[in-house]
């Protein structure tokens, strides 16, 4: 049997031990045109990505790619459009189930552990498909703090310092990497954890911008990214401290002349 025989089915390993179905959705992630880079630091988890709308008709306000899930938990989404709704749908749905069953709002940790499996089921049966996203999901745990997970299509999931998705996602990370080993005078490599303590909310928001920005060798306008946030910082509005909410242009605006004028 050559490639193509075995690109057909998805439930079928090639003899190197590759489903090609699943890393065909990986394609799909890192062709979809976005970037999405999340951070964590200190009492903050921000998420960051491009707002690219493709017709000038269309209304802007109605284009995006954070979603919110639980009150305290949101995400960005990068990948095939269509895919985006079923997840996010089926994300809030396993939230407010596990919130019916126990009485209290799902961590971050559990809900992207339950996410994670329903994507693994999808690269084992016939007649499914694995959904061409990779989900980033930041929240407010009570007892850890800020989190920040990632999901892909093969049913993995780990918790990050700062991670990014979709398009030139390598040249992001190796950023995010290098911008992390200056961390604690220097030593944010030998201790990851230590270092991202020491972020503080508007650093955290700086740090996404700024990676976004030398990535796509581009200078933002409000208009023309998003950011979710969540936050436990005495910086934060009472009325939304610990909440995910997306910023708004005027806010974001603040953030990059901040980092326009540190340039």
């Amino acid at each position: 049997m050559s490639r193509t025989s075995y690109d057909r089915y998805l439930t079928v390993f090639s003899p190197e031990g590759r489903l090609y179905q699943v890393e065909y959705a990986f394609k799909a992630i890192s062709g979809s045109g976005h970037t999405a880079i999340s951070v964590r630091g200190k009492d903050t988890s921000v998420v960051i990505t491009q707002r690219k709308v493709p017709d000038k008709l269309l209304d802007a306000s109605t284009v995006t790619h954070l979603f919110s899930i639980t009150p305290s938990i949101g995400c960005v989404m990068t990948g095939l459009i269509g895919a985006l709704s079923p997840q996010v749908t089926r994300a809030r749905s396993e939230a407010a189930e596990f919130r019916y069953k126990f009485g209290y709002e799902i961590t971050p940790d559990a809900l992207a552990r339950r996410m994670a499996n329903i994507n693994q089921v999808y690269t084992q049966r016939a007649g499914m498909r694995p959904l061409g996203i990779s989900m980033i999901l930041i929240g407010l745990d009570p007892e850890l703090g800020p989190q920040c997970f990632k999901l892909d299509p093969a049913g993995y999931f780990v918790g990050f310092h700062a991670t990014a998705a979709g398009q030139k996602q390598q040249e992001a990370m190796n950023h995010l990497e290098k911008k992390w080993k200056k961390l604690d005078n220097g030593k944010g490599g030998e201790d990851a954890t230590k270092a991202g303590k020491g972020l503080s909310r508007a650093e955290v928001i700086e740090m996404a911008i700024e990676v976004m920005s030398i990535v796509h060798a581009t200078d933002y306008k409000p208009g023309e990214i998003e950011i979710g946030i969540v936050s436990g910082s005495e910086e934060e509005d009472e009325k939304v401290r610990g909440k995910w909410r997306v910023m708004g242009e005027a806010e974001i605006e603040k953030y990059l002349l901040a980092y326009a004028e540190k340039d």
